[in-house]
Order: C-alpha cells, then structure tokens, then sequence
C-alpha cells in the first residue's frame, strides 16, 4: 500500500511538471514569437533609415572683379557673419579706372555746356541763321548729353568695381577649411572659398520606397547621429517628387535603353525625405555631411486631423506644414568652441516611444 501511494504521489507530481514545462515553452515560445515580430515589423516595415545625413547648404564665394588679394581678414573652418569682411583685393587699379572715367565725365560736360551755349546763342539769332545750322547745333547738344550719361554711367560702374574689391559673406555660417592667401591671385567669377550656411542645416533620410506609406508631411521625427547620444528632434518637410531611373538611358536612335534584370531580385529604391530640425541641443556640434539614423514617430494627432498633410504626403509633392511644428532660428555661433548652437521648441506632440 506505500509503495502504491507513494507511486500515485510520484506519477502525480510528475504530471504537474510535465505540465508546467509545456505551458512555460508554450510562454517562452510566444515570447520569442512576439519579439521576432516586432524585429521583422520594425526592421521590414517601420519608417525608419540608417541611411541619413546631416545637410547644409554650402554657397560658394568668388569675386567679382580680379587681381592681387591683399589683405585676409578670416582663417579657414572661421564662424562668420554675414556682410562681415573676408578679404580685399588690391584696390589701386579700380581706383584709377575711377579717376579716369570721373576726367571723361568732366570732358564730356565741357563739350555739353558749349554745345549748349551755340545752340541758345542760334536760336537767339532767329532767321538770322540757317535752320540747318540751328538743327545741327541741337542735334550736337543731345549727342553731348548722351555721351554725359554714359560716362556717368562709366564712373558708377568704375565705383562699383572698386566696392567690389572687398569680398564680404553673404550668409552666416562657417568658412571652409583654406582661406585664401594674402598674395594670390584671384578671377572675377572663380570660386575662392565657400561657405557652409548655419540657417540651413537639415537632415536628408533615404528610405526605402516600400517604407513611405508611414511618412506624411509635418510627421515628427527622431535623428540619432552617429557618435552623439543625444536624439534630435525634427519633422518631415519634404518628400523628392522623382529620382533618376538609372537602368533606362536613351539609345543612339533615341529609343529607350532599358538594362536587363534578374525578375526574381528586386531592389526597393532609396527616396529622399527632407527632415527639418525643431530641437538641437545647446553642445550638439553640427557638421554637414554626418551619418545619422532617423525613425519616423507616430503621426501627430492635429496631423492626422488635417487629410490636406496626409495627402500632401502621399503624393510627394514639395510641402511644408507650419500646424504641426516650428523651427526657431539658430542662435549665433561660437568662434572660440565652433559649436552650433541651435535651438527651437517644437509645438506638434506624438503619443508613444520613440523608435
């Protein structure tokens, strides 16, 4: 009778564990089986990119006038202003052309001023004198005054060619990084410099086309820029209305050239999506041309509301929304960290965590 009892006892307990380990794999399993989705639906399917960079637009400074650079007033990588001084070109030569087309002006109101005196001291005459000869010294007082303005018009351009001399930003932002050399020669039209806009930085996302159907205009956005721990804050401004087909060229009897394709091996194709910055942190060192990840949020409540910002978006064409974020300008630059401090305050918000 033990031993039965006892047996019965065994086989129960026994029973129980069997139980317990099906229903804890069954657990771990389901798990597992909802983490594997959500890897496939966030990596798969999910709005975001690791194919994201920092933008900016860089403007190219050239002369306007050529000749010898003597005097350099920046560094290279130097924060600058706009309309502040970068470099003089000597000026001597401007100076003279200035002097000469002022002595041509003064020769020119001469002739004026006597072609003038003989025309009223004609017409004064009467019949005394020819009608030929009062038309002819008329037509010599309005062949005089023709010949003032362009002269006039030479000295504006000999003092604007002498203005031009001093080469000055035309944006704020950072210089590249060789300044030119006090010495060298420059040509009116060659780019000498350039200049990174501080107002114009913005984050390019390339995503995969299978991916756009969860982007819309003025969505918020997440950027994490590869080698910060800090996550910027922006909004979808853009979405690019076409790409280059780069397997179709144009024959030499321009007919169609489409390269063959594997049918089995697509390629989804990578859209450009502007991304406006909202928030930046105050140290965040801003660099055009950085790498950055950038996760696309859930659309905000005033944007879902709004089916003009949802079909903005899915028609790609260019659009801004001003209802569901702002961007603030950028605070001026620091010239001795080189930190871009740029701060805004975004007024869209997105239920649920980033991703």
């Amino acid at each position: 009778m033990f031993r039965i009892g006892y047996y019965r006892e065994f086989t129960v307990k026994k029973t129980w564990f069997s139980v317990g380990q099906i229903l804890f794999t069954l657990v771990v399993v389901a798990i597992a089986a909802f983490v594997l989705w959500r890897l496939v639906d966030y990596y798969m399917f999910a709005p975001w990119t690791r194919d994201g960079h920092v933008r900016a637009d860089v403007v190219q400074v050239a002369p306007d006038v050529g000749g010898l650079i003597v005097s350099v007033n920046v560094v290279d990588s130097q924060p600058v202003n706009a309309g502040q001084v970068l470099f003089v070109i000597d000026q001597a030569r401007y100076e003279l052309a200035l002097r000469q087309a002022q002595a041509t002006a003064l020769q020119r109101r001469a002739t004026l001023d006597q072609a003038r005196r003989e025309d009223a001291r004609n017409r004064a005459l009467g019949d005394l004198v020819a009608r030929e000869v009062t038309e002819e010294t008329h037509s010599r007082v309005q062949t005089a005054e023709a010949a003032l303005a362009d002269a006039d018009v030479a000295i504006d351009t000999a003092r604007l060619n002498l203005q031009r001399t001093t080469v000055v930003s035309p944006v704020d932002g950072y210089l590249n990084d060789r300044a030119p050399r006090t010495g060298e020669y420059v040509t009116a039209g060659r780019s000498v410099l350039s200049v990174v806009d501080l107002h114009s930085f913005r984050v390019d996302g390339y995503f995969e086309e299978t991916k756009l159907h969860g982007i819309d205009i003025g969505q918020p956005v997440d950027i994490k820029v590869m080698g910060e721990t800090k996550i910027l804050r922006g909004h979808v401004q853009s979405i690019v209305a076409g790409i280059e087909d780069r397997d179709r060229t144009q024959g030499s009897n321009l007919l169609p050239n489409v390269n063959p394709a594997f049918s089995w091996v697509r390629l989804a194709q990578r859209i450009p999506v502007r991304i406006a910055l909202d928030e930046v942190p105050a140290d965040f060192r801003m660099i055009a041309g950085r790498t950055a990840t950038v996760s696309v949020r859930d659309i905000a409540p005033l944007a879902k509301s709004n089916p003009a910002a949802g079909a903005g978006g899915a028609s790609g064409v260019f659009a801004a929304s001003g209802a569901s974020a702002s961007v603030s300008a950028a605070a001026p630059v620091s010239a001795a960290s080189g930190v871009l401090p740029v701060s805004g305050t975004a007024t869209a918000s997105a239920p649920g965590a980033s991703q």
